[in-house]
């Protein structure tokens, strides 16, 4: 088979027609996208504070904490001392929160399925092959050629 003649582009709408699909799954919560992101971000790192918060979504400090504000305002955030550093105050998902995520990550999941149903099963297998592949080569760093010149060589 031969490789088209833009890829990239081809990813690139594909990527964007599957955020697409993901936001009309989460367009029925009632917390903005921007809150939902927050949420997701300290979910998924147990050590986040204001200014990392800060620096993930590229903010000053003082736009992400009153995003926390309005978070812990709705019961979905709580700040909470660092058992370590009692001066350090850690971002954590309330059980409401964790809820909520749960709930979204299950309607994501139904809403991409309901894709995938309406795909060939061969398909179906060659965007997972696919994908895996593209996972791994995102992930792999280029390893730097070996020196096969043996006067460069030491001992």
């Amino acid at each position: 088979m031969e490789r088209p003649a833009d890829l990239a582009s081809a990813i690139d709408a594909a990527a964007e027609t599957l955020i697409a699909v993901l936001e009309s799954a989460a367009s029925r919560h009632q917390v903005p996208p921007t809150q939902l992101r927050v949420l997701m971000l300290i979910s998924s790192r147990a050590e986040t504070n204001v200014n990392r918060l800060a620096e993930l979504l590229d903010v000053v400090p003082s736009s992400a904490s009153r995003l926390c504000d309005r978070l812990e305002a709705t019961g979905l955030l709580r700040r909470v001392a660092d058992p370590r550093d009692r001066r350090e105050v850690r971002l954590v998902p309330t059980a409401a929160a964790q809820t909520l995520l749960g709930e979204l990550a299950e309607r994501r999941q139904r809403a991409v399925q309901a894709v995938l149903d309406r795909m060939p099963s061969r398909a179906q297998h060659d965007l997972l092959v696919a994908l895996l592949a593209f996972g791994r080569a995102a992930t792999t760093q280029a390893v730097p050629e070996q020196q096969t010149d043996t006067a460069v060589r030491t001992a």
